[in-house]
């Protein structure tokens, strides 16, 4: 198994005690966790940027610059995940987890499924 770097939406201060950023948008902060072989080999945070510049895809292109290859959240408009699709980054639902390490536990055990266009919401006002 190739090694994954998870990007997951976070409150602050991050890290794997924090609670999950539930939109991919509007968080404060990503947990950047690398997984291999199913364990965590890394983590770190990454300060998030605003949408400003960009739209929706400032996020995408910033994660994907980050060497990011899927992302966890819980919820995000259409724009962005087909941005992510573009992108070759796999976003998986993570929304019943409340901290990024439960949801990042989860990714390991094989328990998300990926997010679906039936899962985006409107935006703006998340």
């Amino acid at each position: 198994m190739s090694k994954t770097v998870l990007a997951i939406p976070s409150e602050l201060p991050g890290g794997m005690d924090a609670g999950m950023g539930m939109h991919f948008g509007h968080c404060a902060i990503y947990t950047v966790v690398e997984v291999e072989n199913g364990a965590v080999t890394a983590q770190s945070t990454l300060p998030s940027i605003p949408h400003q510049q960009g739209g929706c895809m400032a996020p995408v292109q910033y994660l994907a610059e980050h060497g990011v290859t899927a992302l966890l959240a819980g919820g995000m408009g259409m724009r962005p995940l087909m941005g992510f699709n573009q992108m070759h980054i796999d976003v998986f639902f993570a929304g019943n987890y409340p901290t990024v390490g439960q949801a990042v536990e989860a990714f390991c055990a094989g328990k998300l499924n990926r997010f679906s266009t039936d899962q985006t919401c409107g935006g703006g006002a998340h």
